[in-house]
């Protein structure tokens, strides 16, 4: 099992047409059993085709020549025009949306994260790679070409959240290379605002059979660690959790961003140090380095099933 995607997950590509979004369809029909991307979407190059993949001209089109509804979008068209693209998918009942673009201004993510709520959907991203499930199916960018997702990523019983794309791949590795494999790595995008969080995903990885214990990433900045750390409490958690601190020399140094647009610490509840305290008295590990995070989270699972 998986969670957001599986082996029969329909997706089409907006803004199919530009560069890097030719590249990312390419890997995905490359990986896995092959992704069932069923279209792309520029307006104005209704009748062209990215790697055999049919371009039409709106989203209403593409649905309409797949005959059934399409599962989700992988947006990857520029900022200015984003709001707009995912408006349009949620309009015509694509109900996952995993959005590339990055620098979208904060008033129409949050636009975006209302309306898709409003309508039953939801959002992956800004600013992230996407949704992998190893072996099966890769919607987005996550682990690059198919041959490279195809050594860092294994079937196994691990779920992964990070806020960072290149760390998803780098944690999944680490996890891929002590025998670990992963159920399903889930790259979340490093922005202030965002479509879902740790918490937010909890739920369904706790009632995926397949998974057995969640590794994150994280930073300093925002309140992310705190909701996912109130919703173990509350919740009871079976997961066993790791999670991987990074820019802990923020600090020392307040009021700097680190990395993402979402790493400004505006408060101590935001510094690396408040949040891995937090995260300990919810029974959350916080691993010193990546290498140490398989040994971690297989002593966790040991202690879990004893």
């Amino acid at each position: 099992m998986s969670i957001l995607v599986d082996a029969n997950t329909t997706f089409i590509v907006q803004g199919i047409t530009g560069r890097e979004a030719v590249n990312l369809t390419r890997e995905c029909l490359d990986y896995g059993a092959g992704a069932k991307v069923v279209g792309g979407v520029t307006p104005g190059r209704l009748g062209r085709d990215v790697h055999g993949v049919p371009v039409f001209d709106t989203v209403a089109q593409a649905v309409a020549h797949h005959g059934a509804p399409i599962d989700g979008s992988v947006v990857t068209v520029p900022p200015a025009f984003t709001k707009d693209a995912v408006f349009e998918a949620i309009e015509n009942g694509i109900k996952l949306i995993v959005i590339v673009t990055e620098r979208i201004p904060r008033r129409d993510v949050a636009q975006m994260v209302e309306l898709a709520s409003a309508n039953g959907a939801r959002i992956i991203g800004p600013n992230c790679l996407g949704i992998i499930v190893p072996d099966v199916i890769k919607m987005g960018g996550i682990g690059g070409p198919a041959k490279d997702a195809a050594k860092a990523y294994a079937p196994g019983s691990i779920g992964v959240i990070s806020r960072s794309g290149g760390m998803t791949t780098e944690m999944s590795s680490t996890l891929t290379a002590a025998g670990m494999g992963q159920s399903t790595a889930v790259s979340i995008g490093g922005d202030a605002i965002i479509g879902s969080s740790y918490a937010e995903l909890m739920p369904l990885f706790e009632a995926d059979e397949a998974t057995e214990g969640i590794v994150i990433y994280t930073e300093p900045g925002g309140r992310m660690e705190a909701q996912l750390a109130q919703w173990v409490a509350e919740n009871n958690s079976r997961l066993p959790i790791v999670a991987f601190m990074a820019g802990r020399f923020m600090d020392e140094m307040p009021g700097m961003s680190f990395g993402h647009a979402g790493t400004i610490v505006e408060g101590k509840e935001d510094t690396a140090t408040e949040k891995i305290a937090r995260l300990a008295e919810a029974g959350i590990t916080v691993a010193e380095e990546i290498s140490e995070i398989p040994a971690l989270i297989q002593a966790k699972i040991d202690e879990r099933k004893s």
